[in-house]
């Protein structure tokens, strides 16, 4: 009938929605063109239309994924009038609660991730948005650095940009490993306390080994 044909990027978010619930629950090597047709009410022929193959399917799929997991939105968290530790806290907080709200998400991402240990384009693709990602962290970094200089030595605005990454990656996988025991408010808690104590009365890595070889005991 004329005029009753979806329009193609319907069709498309149509498909890409049904392999990320199935990719979600079986994993991406048992995922198969036959079981996103099925799961989107479409004919197989039509995924091939779209997607020509099923990498290319789950490469789209890939870049859906990205595009709603890695995408820093901070700004309407965060007070003009905020301190620099404010802000960064703020932003970590939003998004260690917005990536632990979906732990079927975090799972396909790391399913992507062993995936490219065998396919260069999916492991380019994902290199290259984790390092996007924690740039986005770079000018928040930088400014708590900039405020605080004593209490970050020999820190850079990449090195505490990475660490604010590392703590909201290493909460996702928490919650998805042990959700029972996962308490965003305990572990956001402890990341301040953390943070706050940074410096003080930390050795330097040269004097840590210095102090590690004087407290092992003797043979």
């Amino acid at each position: 009938m004329p005029g009753s044909k979806a329009p193609e990027e319907e069709r498309r978010h149509q498909i890409l929605s049904a392999a990320y619930r199935v990719a979600g629950e079986q994993g991406l090597a048992e995922t198969t063109i036959l079981q996103v047709a099925a799961a989107a009410g479409v004919s197989p022929g039509l995924i091939i239309f779209h997607f020509k193959s099923r990498r290319q399917l789950l490469l789209a799929l890939l870049e859906e994924l990205l595009a709603t997991t890695t995408e820093l939105k901070a700004d309407a968290a965060i007070a003009p009038s905020s301190t620099a530790e404010a802000r960064l806290l703020t932003v970590l907080r939003q998004e260690i609660q917005r990536l632990t709200s979906e732990p079927d998400r975090i799972r396909l991402t790391f399913d992507y991730w062993m995936a490219g240990m065998r396919d260069d384009a999916t492991r380019r693709r994902l290199k290259a948005e984790f390092a996007r990602y924690r740039e986005a962290f770079r000018p928040l970094a930088e400014a708590v650095l900039q405020a605080h200089p004593d209490r970050f030595p020999g820190v850079t605005a990449d090195g505490l940009a990475g660490l604010s990454v590392s703590l909201i990656k290493g909460c996702a996988v928490q919650s998805m490993i042990d959700p029972d025991h996962f308490d965003v408010n305990e572990y956001f808690t402890a990341a301040v306390g953390l943070l706050a104590g940074a410096g003080s009365g930390v050795p330097a890595p040269g004097q840590a080994q210095g102090a590690a070889r004087l407290s092992a005991p003797s043979a």
